[in-house]
């Protein structure tokens, strides 16, 4: 009997202590559903819209930058000149290179290029053309021909 009674007292005093600690402890409240919003309005496809503008802007800007402060070797003053080059593959090609009086025939491919030929340098015919589209020869050659000529004849009328 005097084990019952413990077990009682016991499971009393168990029961208090649960119901005073969550009397003491905060309660958390419920989240509230709240109401979705569509993210179609007009507000989002302005934030998209200026997004794009932005990074189409920096794209340009990029390649203004790299235009005007020379990141591009362009221009008469180098010691290396493209005379030709001539497709022979899809990644190989022969290049003509003008270095120091000295022409050089060049087979390029991916990763190498190995030196065919080299010769003296050799005047070239002035047909208008740039050195670099001179000698080649693929399926839009004959566009490319016609394009050169149509510049050649806009930069005599000026």
């Amino acid at each position: 009997m005097k084990r019952a009674l413990f077990r009682g007292l016991t499971a009393l005093l168990l029961a208090g202590i649960c119901l005073s600690a969550a009397a003491v402890l905060p309660t958390v409240p419920t989240a509230t559903a709240e109401p979705v919003r569509s993210s179609f309005g007009a507000a989002g496809l302005l934030q998209a819209g200026l997004g794009l503008a932005f990074v189409v802007a920096m794209i340009f800007g990029c390649a203004w930058v790299a235009r005007r402060f020379g990141l591009q070797q362009t221009g008469s003053g180098r010691l290396l000149k493209v005379v030709a080059s001539a497709m022979v593959g899809q990644r190989e090609r022969v290049v003509v290179v003008e270095v120091g009086g000295q022409w050089l025939v060049l087979g390029v491919a991916a990763g190498q290029v190995r030196a065919l030929h080299n010769m003296p340098a050799q005047t070239l015919p002035d047909t208008g053309a740039a050195p670099a589209t001179q000698g080649f020869s693929g399926p839009g050659s004959a566009f490319s021909n016609k394009l050169l000529e149509s510049l050649v004849k806009l930069k005599k009328r000026d």
